[in-house]
């Protein structure tokens, strides 16, 4: 796992006076009632707190990112108390298109094994006035963590509502990919392989949001049975969200 943290690292080159001065850095605090990702539970269905630091270059189209999340003991990823998503990107327009290369590491912290992975990520968005679109590929090579391979393909959309503090979100994704190990494999395609949706509106007043998504997958409750399968927390869920900006 430390070549990805590297790998991460040196996305963030050693900032000149020039770059400095238009340097962008954010801090986000997060409370969730379920930390969901590709429509399964990482907390096993329970509250989570996060809190993110971002950095952009705007002139270097660079950026990196650093989101403490608690995971609370959850089965998905051997009792792990919290992750550490370290990521880092670099992305450029095209006319309209807005296309982007990122890579992602997840470490976790507590729990009774090494599963920590990395990922690589391809994606490109376009702006349609109040309507955002984009598509992207994530993939994370072969690893012991995960049982062998994944590739996860999304689409999603976004698009504010005029006049009003709203925005709508929507969103489809497919997870497949090789198994070495079928029970480690089951962290991520508790099925084998899976889709997942969301839904989700987002009120924004300030640096504060309000959220709420109904995510839902097609895993079946009876899938390959493992114990990082967590397959009770699989289904459909509404999760309300908080997130204030800094």
């Amino acid at each position: 796992m430390r070549r990805w943290t590297f790998a991460l690292l040196s996305l963030l080159p050693a900032a000149t006076p020039a770059l400095a001065q238009n340097r962008v850095v954010e801090l986000t605090a997060e409370a969730a009632t379920d930390e969901r990702r590709r429509g399964l539970s990482w907390t096993d269905g329970k509250a989570a707190a996060s809190a993110q630091v971002t950095a952009q270059l705007p002139l270097t189209g660079l950026d990196a990112s650093a989101r403490v999340t608690t995971l609370r003991g959850a089965d998905r990823h051997g009792g792990a108390d919290a992750v550490v998503d370290l990521e880092g990107g670099y992305g450029f327009d095209l006319g309209l298109v807005r296309l982007e290369a990122r890579g992602i590491g997840h470490v976790f912290t507590g729990g009774t094994d090494d599963l920590n992975y990395g990922e690589l990520g391809l994606g490109g968005g376009v702006l349609f006035g109040p309507l955002q679109v984009d598509l992207f590929g994530r993939y994370a090579p072969p690893q012991d963590a995960i049982g062998g391979d994944n590739l996860y393909l999304g689409a999603r959309a976004s698009a504010g509502i005029p006049t009003t503090a709203f925005t709508v979100r929507a969103g489809v994704g497919r997870s497949s990919g090789s198994v070495d190990d079928p029970v480690r494999a089951a962290r991520l395609r508790p099925d084998g392989g899976y889709t997942d949706w969301m839904l989700g509106v987002t009120r924004v007043s300030g640096g504060l949001s309000l959220s709420l998504d109904y995510t839902g997958t097609d895993v079946e409750r009876f899938a390959t049975p493992s114990p990082f399968a967590a397959l009770r927390h699989a289904g459909d869920r509404l999760t309300a969200r908080a997130a204030i900006r800094f």
